[in-house]
């Protein structure tokens, strides 16, 4: 599971005048999702109150406090659910994971980003990470919202859309007046 998650939000900061409004709001934003290497081969451990397999299904289900932690990812979930691929015959190729559903109050976070949402599904095979409800993104003072991010771990594009606020800290502050 490679998860781990950078964000490049000064992408967003384009030829607009960003500095004179900290706050811009719009329908849809492309964001550019860099460093989003991970070493696939490292140890990926989960911790859980409790796991449920269903090997009929292909499935495993994760419950209660979970976090799972790969590298210097972290991503904390009420519940995981893990979706096996299905072997030519039919059966479940437990080998393989076809995806990965994260719900109840999903948090994905490095030593300096971080992303919250309602819930988060990632497909291995298409290298593909979707995070929607109430989606909260954070790299240092800057953050972006919105419903739905979807980012493309192979080129680390990414896009958030559904009302989307983003707040850029500039570095100026106002000077004078009020005192």
């Amino acid at each position: 599971m490679a998860l781990p998650l950078r964000l490049t939000l000064a992408a967003l900061a384009l030829a607009t005048s960003l500095s004179a409004a900290p706050s811009v709001f719009g329908q849809g934003t492309n964001l550019t999702v860099s460093g989003l290497q991970q070493d696939t081969g490292a140890p990926v451990e989960v911790t859980a109150d409790s796991l449920r397999v269903d090997q009929v299904a292909g499935s495993a289900v994760f419950t209660g406090n979970v976090l799972i932690v790969q590298g210097t990812m972290r991503l904390a979930a009420g519940e995981v659910h893990v979706a096996y691929a299905k072997a030519a015959d039919g059966t479940a190729d437990t080998g393989t994971i076809d995806s990965m559903t994260a719900t109840g109050g999903v948090t994905l976070a490095t030593a300096t980003e971080a992303a919250e949402a309602t819930e988060a599904v990632y497909s291995p095979q298409s290298a593909q990470l979707v995070m929607t409800g109430d989606v909260l993104l954070t790299q240092g003072g800057n953050s972006v919202s919105g419903q739905t991010l979807t980012i493309d771990l192979n080129t680390g594009a990414g896009q958030m859309d559904g009302r989307v606020r983003t707040v850029l800290q500039t570095g100026s502050r106002p000077t004078g007046g009020g005192n």
